[in-house]
């Protein structure tokens, strides 16, 4: 679970995907820990901040669901629950954004 400054973000939910569970060379050297920009042009550090606003976002929206579901059925303490995640996520989300703001201005 990605956290920074105190705010914790992590994905809600699962999936599936249709993308076969196999690896191309490609992409196995994009995921690699030693990629510094020059396949995807994209530093890992920024890349990786990049990644989770995306995530604190998504999150925040997937919670509104849920909150909402809880609220249909009259669950409070649920809907309490969710809404204090879905604060922590949009605190992630806005501590990433400032940061980003921030390295790709060069400050």
């Amino acid at each position: 679970m990605p956290a920074f400054g105190g705010a914790v973000c992590a994905r809600s939910g699962g999936g599936y995907s249709a993308k076969p569970a196999t690896t191309t060379p490609e992409e196995a050297r994009m995921t690699s820990g030693t990629e510094t920009g020059g396949v995807t042009g994209t530093q890992d550090k920024d890349y990786n901040l990049i990644w989770y606003v995306e995530a604190c976002l998504n999150n925040a929206l997937r919670l509104e669901n849920y909150i909402e579901d809880a609220e249909r059925g009259k669950d409070t303490e649920v809907a309490d629950l969710f809404r204090k995640a879905q604060a922590d996520s949009r605190k992630g989300a806005e501590i990433g954004k400032a940061l980003l703001r921030t390295r790709l201005s060069g400050g």
